[in-house]
């Protein structure tokens, strides 16, 4: 979608600190401490951070971090730190905003490791990461913090994403154990995780606790339930669940995510876009909002308070892509969970509107969907009414079946070649995709294939000319109703206003005459 359309806006935050910390770290030591903590792993790399905590009286200004990996290993991506490497030896030092460390303070640096080897011989400023005390796991017996902040991020017609805050502990967390009722039902390390095959339609409850290296347990969290999804007539087919969420352009500060929720009783939204920023690959928000942006992450807690969620979108017509960017697939996996974990979600959309290394990019969002059970959506260009998207993005989802990677599709209802009525257009757009994803899946069901398509209208006026009326979005409506499609979108919420109804083409108006969130009230009945 054009930048005048689909604002860019992504997500990127740094990941909440995980644990499995390999580091021992004394409970008792007054020494500062550097603690080395995994916050993901696909086996052929991963994903960590050290953590610098001032144990002593005053302030330390400025550190030094320094490790050895073994053969087969090597840092490649990293942040909030700068790198000398000398063979297998590499020293992190501090960056000027983060060189001062209070006491009782700490900062953390992070990093993706091409290979499972771990650090050795780990030096804070010259003394052992540890502190140089014992507290070893064999004579650990306080058992972590128990998770706090436990939320349902997100839920379809068979599966609910939970996230929570990392809990603490005097040598380190090795992992969490997720409960359904009193029954355990996943173990992961981080601080998020999707719990499947449930039965739609019902209502379910879950807990947390946490687990140290030594094996002792917290107590715990809080107890938080969530109603799955009724089951569409997709049959389970795709990632959408009879899901309504438009696009935000969260680089605008206006409208607030919870007042578009308070005025209309929509509460699940799109985040346009998360691009690299100008160091590479490290996801911002339209390339120069930080992920942890005070605003951006204030906006989606107030959206999660009253019930809400959020899809990461990443991509758009406006670059740097961090699809381009990301030189491997492993450091664009961790690219995209910092995104996720900045806003606690487990749905991502991959907006393609520019060539991208397909391979690379199916191969990453194959491992987060299988680490974690992510959502994943391909939003494509439509060619014309009577072709569906382009060969390109037929191409994408070619890939993706090969890899068995469940996407949804969603084509872009916007800016293609047609004849005659731009509704009955719209429909052909859509109707013609099917033919496609009948092609690329064909062993799957009419139904199930409509329960893996998206809808993603522009609505008011459209950047080439055609306009989305009130009455071309009913008529978009009742087509996803009477074919149960799996979900529906358009661009934007923040166009979703009569204040410029000239038909001009504006970011922040429809371009045609209507009430304020009109479009929204509309599609908000979609129940799939």
């Amino acid at each position: 979608m054009k930048r005048s359309r689909i604002a860019s806006l992504v997500v990127g935050v740094l990941l909440l600190p995980l644990a499995v910390v390999l580091t021992a770290v004394s409970a008792y030591a007054a020494a500062n401490t550097a603690t080395f903590a995994k916050t993901s792993d696909w086996g052929s790399g991963y994903q960590a951070q050290f953590t610098v905590t001032n144990n002593g009286s005053s302030a330390i200004n400025g550190w030094t971090v320094a490790f050895d990996l073994p053969s087969g290993s090597s840092v490649g991506t990293y942040w909030d730190a700068l790198l000398t490497q000398s063979g297998s030896h590499y020293t992190f030092e501090n960056r000027d905003y983060n060189a001062s460390v209070p006491a009782g303070g700490s900062v953390s640096f992070g990093f993706v490791v091409s290979g499972s080897g771990t650090p050795s011989g780990c030096m804070l400023n010259g003394a052992a990461c540890d502190g140089g005390g014992g507290g070893g796991g064999g004579s650990d017996t306080q058992p972590p913090s128990a998770p706090a902040g436990l939320t349902v991020t997100g839920h379809t017609s068979s599966s609910v994403s939970l996230s929570w805050t990392a809990s603490t502990d005097n040598v380190g967390v090795t992992g969490y154990e997720v409960y359904q009722g009193s029954s355990l039902a996943v173990t992961v390390s981080g601080t998020s995780a999707t719990v499947s095959g449930l039965a739609a339609s019902t209502s379910y409850s879950f807990k947390v606790r946490a687990k140290d290296a030594a094996g002792n347990f917290s107590a715990y969290s809080a107890t938080v339930s969530a109603t799955t999804d009724a089951a569409g007539g997709g049959g389970g087919g795709g990632t959408g669940g009879g899901r309504f969420s438009p696009y935000v352009d969260i680089t605008m500060a206006s409208p607030t995510l919870k007042d578009v929720a308070t005025a209309t009783g929509q509460k699940h939204f799109t985040l346009a876009f998360a691009l690299a920023d100008s160091t590479g690959c490290n996801p911002s928000w339209g390339g120069t909002i930080p992920l942890n942006d005070s605003r951006v992450i204030g906006e989606v807690n107030d959206l999660k308070s009253v019930g809400g969620d959020v899809t990461v979108a990443t991509g758009g017509a406006v670059g740097p892509y961090l699809e381009n960017t990301c030189g491997s697939s492993s450091a664009l996996l961790a690219a995209y969970e910092k995104a996720l974990d900045a806003v606690g979600s487990n749905r991502i959309d991959v907006d393609v509107e520019a060539s991208i290394p397909v391979a690379q990019v199916n191969t990453a969002l194959k491992q987060l969907q299988s680490a974690r059970g992510t959502a994943v959506t391909y939003t494509l260009r439509v060619q014309s009414s009577d072709y569906g998207v382009d060969p390109f993005s037929v191409q994408i989802l070619q890939d993706a079946a090969s890899r068995g990677l469940n996407v949804t599709v969603n084509p872009m209802l916007m800016d293609f070649g047609y004849s005659g009525s731009w509704g009955d257009a719209l429909i052909a757009a859509a109707d013609s995709t099917l033919g496609q994803m009948k092609q690329v899946w064909p062993g799957k069901s009419d139904a199930q294939l409509k329960g893996m398509l998206g809808l993603t209208p522009m609505i008011g006026k459209n950047d080439t000319g055609p306009t989305t009326t009130q009455d071309i979005a009913r008529q978009l409506l009742s087509y996803a109703q009477t074919n149960h499609v799996g979900s529906i979108g358009f661009w934007s919420v923040g166009r979703d206003n009569g204040g410029c109804p000239n038909g001009s083409v504006s970011p922040t108006c429809s371009g045609i005459s209507q009430s304020t969130y009109e479009f929204t009230n509309i599609f908000k009945g979609f129940s799939g």
